[in-house]
């Protein structure tokens, strides 16, 4: 089935209002602003409002520059050719370089008249505003993704609650039969979620940062370190009474997934584990030994998880995740 996106949309019927616009002001060659409309509509306003910028810049120095030129030299096609080798490296160096195609179309536009006058700088500067006008006018609404936003966060929280169930598993059975997709799957999320996130802010010209954004980078590092502590699970050649105690911890964790921050509270708890492991017997075997030094480096990995979380100020919760009391991790 044909899908018409919400760009394509404001595309569509910006092109067609810039050149009616233009059309009723009698503007010769209209088509142009729609060409300038078309070029000028972004996915967000931040890039919508930088395109604008640079092409109405660009078109300016294009139309003052090819004038002169033609006037100067003559209007042949090899000067069109000149004007594009002095115009092109001063857009870069200008850094308005998307102009260019725009441009072009105006340059045209001055040599095709074959004289300049005031009326033809008129003209090209109502073409200009008229399609970069209605560029911007059509741009100044974006629909909201918030909802997506939420949406991202429940999945990547719901496989991190997959992926905490497994090594709660290896903690307590050393037995796993795990196939990993939730670890694929989270990098995809994460990464799509960022990158919707980032636009939202790029959406907002008084916002420099977003919630969610930030929750998202925050997730992304405490999944590195669930990566990097899945393997110590896996490796755990026995069960000792400390795997135990921390796949407890686990579970108190797991359950209480969201993207709030109460995460101290956990720290506590993993300190106060920490003191306890140092109170027990030595290690009897070099089985032994080895279990709780892999254990004693998941602790230290998960310690740094929950600092991670203990950084973030939080998001308000906008819907509940499996049945989660207050405190996070």
């Amino acid at each position: 089935m044909l899908k018409i996106g919400y760009r394509t949309l404001k595309t569509g019927i910006g092109t067609a209002l810039a050149i009616s616009v233009a059309q009723w002001l009698h503007l010769d060659n209209f088509v142009s602003a729609g060409i300038l409309t078309i070029l000028c509509i972004q996915n967000t306003k931040k890039k919508s409002i930088n395109a604008s910028w640079s092409r109405f810049l660009a078109c300016v120095i294009a139309m003052l520059m090819s004038g002169a030129l033609f006037e100067l030299i003559s209007y042949h096609p090899a000067v069109i050719g000149l004007v594009l080798l002095i115009f092109i490296p001063i857009t870069v160096a200008l850094n308005i370089s998307e102009g260019i195609v725009t441009s072009s179309v105006i340059i045209l536009h001055v040599y095709s008249a074959g004289s300049v006058s005031l009326g033809l700088y008129e003209n090209e500067l109502g073409i200009i505003l008229t399609g970069i006008g209605i560029a911007l006018l059509m741009n100044l609404y974006m629909p909201s993704v918030e909802t997506k936003l939420v949406e991202y966060q429940e999945r990547i929280e719901e496989n991190f609650y997959k992926i905490f169930c497994e090594m709660i598993n290896y903690l307590k059975t050393n037995d796993g039969k795990w196939d990993g997709k939730e670890i694929t799957e989270t990098e995809k999320l994460l990464r799509e979620a960022k990158t919707l996130a980032f636009k939202d802010v790029e959406n907002h010209f008084l916002r420099h940062e977003n919630l969610y954004y930030l929750y998202f980078k925050m997730r992304e590092k405490q999944f590195y370190i669930l990566q990097r502590i899945l393997p110590i699970a896996a490796s755990l050649s026995q069960t000792v009474e400390q795997g135990h105690r921390i796949a407890d911890f686990l579970e108190e964790l797991r359950d209480h997934i969201h993207p709030g921050n109460t995460a101290l509270f956990y720290l506590k708890m993993l300190y106060d584990m920490k003191v306890e492991f140092e109170q027990m017997e030595l290690p009897k075997t070099r089985e032994e030994f080895e279990t709780r030094a892999a254990l004693y480096q998941f602790v230290r990995e998960m310690e740094e998880y929950l600092q991670l979380k203990s950084s973030f100020k939080g998001i308000k919760k906008s819907r509940t995740f499996h049945t989660k009391k207050s405190a996070t991790s």
